[in-house]
């Protein structure tokens, strides 16, 4: 399960717990509504994020990409230590 905490002052969103494609999407819906409420920049610290599975990390590439593809940055802090669970 996967939980988050934003600061929308500053457009930033902590993420802890495990990343699955449907903690992803939760993710995906906060990180879209600071852009939608004036955030170009929006970061996502996944430094609490014990584990990660490839759908979850697949919804956060593409996020990534729709954002830059709108003009925005999604900037990713802690991800290199995150790899895909074994099946």
């Amino acid at each position: 399960m996967l939980s988050e905490t934003v600061d929308l002052r500053i457009g930033l969103i902590r993420a802890s717990g495990h990343l699955t494609a449907q903690g992803a999407d939760l993710l995906r819906g906060t990180a879209d509504s600071l852009r939608e409420g004036g955030h170009r920049r929006v970061v996502l610290d996944l430094a609490g994020v014990q584990a990660a599975d490839d759908a979850g990390l697949d919804v956060l590439r593409r996020l990534r990409i729709d954002f830059a593809e709108d003009g925005g940055e999604l900037v990713l802090q802690h991800a290199g230590r995150l790899s895909p669970e074994p099946v």
